[in-house]
């Protein structure tokens, strides 16, 4: 009876054994993800924040580059000029430098609904509004309490348009991944040529981070491939830095405000229990134990 028990305890172990010898090749066969990379985020952290240079040249590459198959549907026009947004505050067009080199001060807006690029940004798109007093559909300029629209009619139209894949909206792909802001960083930068033996069906693209290895969006950035307002030089990483902090903070803009308030709390949380430990020693320091 032993005999057979480890007979089949052998038998056992050389079956998961051989499995797992030919599940590793079929796993890489399949292009198996990459962890993503970890980068160093200005936002991350009790005490981050957001650059609005950095969101400005982000918003540059969403809108150059992104838009064209992608959505904001959880972001309004007004939103870009609120708070932490890229377009509170802005260069002044008509500033000029001064001679000692000194840069003018910016313009900010509290209010978006009277900030200029806010408006020029809204006005650039038509959105459909109605029914009018005949029941018709119309469409109007933007203003900035609209949402960000998407680029399709709806999911078939955006399908027929990617070869069958549906863009997903961006407003909340930074929380919505696992990895957030890494993931799509590597995501953005794993684009490569496929390994050897591992065969890219006909309308995808070899990304090393996407599971499967295989994704159907071509690789959206090159050098160059837009020029940036402030004159930095437009890399490929530069540009995936910028754009995913740009969606890293459309997916959270309250960010930098809640850690500022959250800071605040646990200040005034050790000050009151400093104080509470002093009256305790007040009122008991009379009590003879």
């Amino acid at each position: 009876m032993k005999t057979l028990i480890r007979n089949l305890a052998i038998l056992a172990g050389t079956v998961i054994g051989a499995a797992f010898l030919t599940a590793a090749p079929a796993a890489a066969a399949e292009g198996e993800a990459h962890e993503p990379e970890n980068h160093a985020w200005t936002f991350e952290g009790p005490f981050g924040t957001f650059e609005r240079t950095q969101l400005q040249r982000g918003f540059q590459v969403f809108q150059e580059v992104c838009a064209s198959c992608h959505a904001l549907e959880h972001i309004t026009f007004r939103n870009l000029g609120e708070g932490t947004g890229p377009f509170t505050c802005f260069p002044d067009p008509n500033a000029s430098h001064e001679d000692d080199g000194h840069h003018a001060e910016p313009l900010c807006y509290d209010n978006p609904n009277d900030n200029p690029v806010i408006l020029q940004i809204a006005s650039a798109y038509m959105i459909e509004d109605g029914p009018d007093d005949a029941g018709d559909m119309f469409e109007r300029a933007g203003t900035p309490a609209d949402n960000w629209p998407s680029p399709f009619a709806n999911e078939q139209q955006a399908r027929a348009s990617n070869g069958g894949a549906y863009p997903p909206d961006l407003s909340l792909i930074v929380k919505a991944r696992a990895g957030g802001a890494d993931y799509v960083r590597s995501l953005l930068l794993g684009y490569h040529e496929a390994p050897e033996g591992m065969t890219v069906r006909p309308g995808l693209h070899y990304n090393e981070y996407f599971p499967g290895g295989q994704i159907a969006m071509a690789p959206p950035l090159s050098d160059g491939i837009v020029t940036y307002a402030d004159d930095t030089e437009a890399t490929t990483e530069q540009m995936a830095e910028d754009v995913v902090t740009f969606l890293a903070w459309a997916s959270d803009p309250h960010l930098v405000e809640r850690n500022r308030t959250g800071l605040m709390v646990l200040i005034y949380l050790f000050v009151f229990a400093v104080l509470l430990w002093f009256a305790y020693k007040q009122v008991w320091s009379r009590v003879e134990h």
